[in-house]
């Protein structure tokens, strides 16, 4: 038999390649794939990949693979870099001054707790399926395609936003560890630019672009730069701790500086300002998550990641609390500069300037650790975003050499210095950070529908009693938290709140029992698992809906501007060549198995 003619077309063979199938040969072969959009979209919206389809054919699709060179020590030294940037030295001060007052540390407990629980989720479907797609690959095995390229999208935004604005914020805090208080003097105004686009950041971009030539070349070199300016950021650290237990006094506690016109006390705005004080200073944990992005990279998952994802955060929250204690003993809270709480506390010291210069280097430190880390996670997103086939192949491949994924290194490199060479801070940052809280929402969800729903591909009535139950217990859980969330934000405080936050919090906790108790689980975990299921993915649900409703309205406007481009660019681009890439997959394995029966 002629062995050629089992193989498929050259137009089926071209899409493997993801980027330029059958759909998009010409324009007339894209006009057909618009007309067959609604069937397409049926047959991938809602495909949900196996996580060994995930772990061989697909990540296949890079080429070279990634190299196993990372431990323990490592992700625990990425988790640090990627939690602990510049942005605690603000919040701390804020949440103290504005809700929390001393208890602050209290708060930074709280959101240290919240932060381990969706640690939790993302290290048990990073040890049963160690890929480089981190939440993307988490979603599209358990809610499907479409579901996946949507939180995906949006990740990576707020991965370039964000990398961007914290380039620009490093101008900011080096001058201040060398004396310039005004990093305007080290920017370039263009006359005729809008405000706010009319200041060329060339440190920013030289920042960038020198940090995106590093995770280029090695990832474990990376790694150890990384632990190398960690270790030494946390030295800065440990010193205003220091400082601040040795110049503090331990009545700044509970005395304010205007007793006449704001409360005494540890918790001078009850457990409501402690909590709003969590919900603020919980910002200052995210980057665990690009972590798990890393476990393609690791040499035994099963061992490294859980040590290195929640090891991570506990150090982070400890080194938090001790941040919070230090400051509200060097001033009472009502006295805190917001802006710059610590070295504004030693400013007005006599001979104590040289503090806040030694805080702007260690600050300085912080902010190439977090830049490195988040960009080594948003390269490894889009890399398997593109593997997956809903973006070009070539942002998919891996260098030989190198074992990195170049290609989608240097794209976000070159986009996230473009952005920082023009775009001011404030523009910047209120594009941050609610496709973050809202990916961890959807990574509890899809922890505990993966637990409760059959895996077995071909039990199609065992996934079916499983999804109806479980998806019904979601939805009815999180509309709950939204309550909560609701009378805790918009009633006016008094007996009526108090009930109705009770009764909210008893409605969850009802819920849990329930579906613990009726449903049984359709999987467990080989190697590492949530424990306490479903308490701990629940809790983590209900905490990040509570935060997410602690956002502005224009945060949300954002949100939907960017769901909805992403949205487009599924249907007019991801969705065909998605199924290209799957029919030729397709070809390929049937032309396999045919030409394994052959005898020529």
């Amino acid at each position: 038999m002629d062995k050629g003619a089992l193989m498929p077309s050259p137009d089926e063979t071209c899409c493997v390649d993801g980027g330029g199938g059958s759909s998009f040969s010409s324009l007339r072969a894209y006009g057909r794939a618009l007309a067959q959009t609604p069937r397409r979209l049926a047959a991938r919206a809602c495909a949900a990949a196996s996580p060994g389809e995930e772990m061989s054919r697909v990540r296949a699709r890079s080429g070279a693979d990634m190299a196993r060179a990372l431990r323990w020590p490592d992700l625990v030294g990425l988790g640090l870099g990627g939690m602990v940037g510049a942005g605690v030295f603000v919040t701390t001060g804020r949440a103290t001054r504005l809700y929390a007052g001393p208890a602050v540390v209290v708060s930074y407990a709280i959101a240290g707790l919240c932060a381990l629980l969706s640690a939790f989720c993302y290290t048990e479907f990073a040890v049963d399926m160690p890929v480089a797609g981190g939440a993307f690959s988490y979603l599209r095995v358990t809610f499907g395609e479409l579901a996946a390229f949507l939180t995906g999208a949006n990740l990576i935004m707020e991965y370039v936003f964000s990398n961007a604005a914290v380039a620009r914020s490093f101008t900011a805090y080096l001058g201040t560890a060398v004396g310039v208080d005004a990093p305007s003097k080290w920017r370039i105004a263009v006359p005729g630019l809008p405000k706010g686009f009319n200041e060329v950041d060339l440190v920013a971009v030289g920042v960038i672009l020198l940090i995106t030539v590093c995770i280029c070349y090695s990832t474990k070199e990376s790694s150890s730069l990384n632990m190398v300016l960690t270790a030494v950021h946390v030295l800065f650290i440990m010193f205003v701790i220091v400082m601040g237990f040795w110049r503090g006094d331990t009545r700044n506690l509970t005395r304010p500086a205007d007793p006449e016109h704001n409360p005494g006390g540890f918790f001078p705005h009850g457990a409501a300002g402690v909590f709003n004080g969590a919900a603020m200073v919980y910002l200052s944990y995210i980057g665990y998550d690009a972590v798990s992005t890393m476990a393609e990279e690791v040499e035994r998952p099963s061992r490294d990641i859980p040590i290195g994802v929640s090891g991570s955060v506990v150090l982070v929250t400890l080194l938090y609390c001790l941040m919070a204690a230090s400051m509200s003993m060097l001033l009472p809270y009502d006295a805190i500069d917001t802006e710059a709480p610590f070295s504004g506390a030693f400013k007005g010291s006599s001979g104590w300037g040289w503090v806040s210069n030694v805080i702007g280097a260690g600050a300085s430190l912080g902010i190439l650790t977090s830049l490195m880390v988040a960009m080594l996670g948003q390269a490894r997103y889009l890399c398997v975003i593109g593997r997956s086939g809903v973006m070009p192949a070539w942002l998919a491949r891996v260098n030989p050499r190198t074992a990195t994924p170049v290609n989608a290194s240097a794209f976000l490199g070159v986009f996230t210095a473009a952005l920082a060479l023009f775009t001011e801070l404030d523009i910047l940052l209120n594009l941050v950070c609610i496709g973050t809280l809202f990916v961890f929402y959807m990574v509890a969800n899809a922890v505990v529908y993966r637990r409760y729903v059959a895996a077995a591909e071909d039990d199609e009535e065992g996934r079916r009693r499983g999804a109806v139950p479980t998806l019904a217990f979601l939805l009815a859980f999180s509309l709950v938290a939204l309550c909560f969330t609701l009378v805790w934000k918009l009633a006016p405080r008094g007996g009526a709140r108090t009930g109705l936050l009770v009764a909210c919090g008893a409605a969850a906790a009802a819920a849990v029992a329930a579906f613990r108790a009726l449903v049984p689980q359709a999987r467990r975990p080989e190697l590492w698992g949530v424990p306490a299921m479903p308490w701990v993915p629940a809790a983590s649900v209900f905490l990040n809906v509570f935060l997410l409703g602690s956002l502005d309205r224009p945060s949300y406007v954002r949100f939907g501007f960017f769901t909805a481009a992403a949205a487009l660019v599924y249907v007019l681009y991801s969705v065909h060549a998605s199924y290209d890439a799957d029919e030729a997959a397709a070809a390929l394995d049937g032309a396999k198995v045919l030409d394994e029966g052959c005898k020529v």
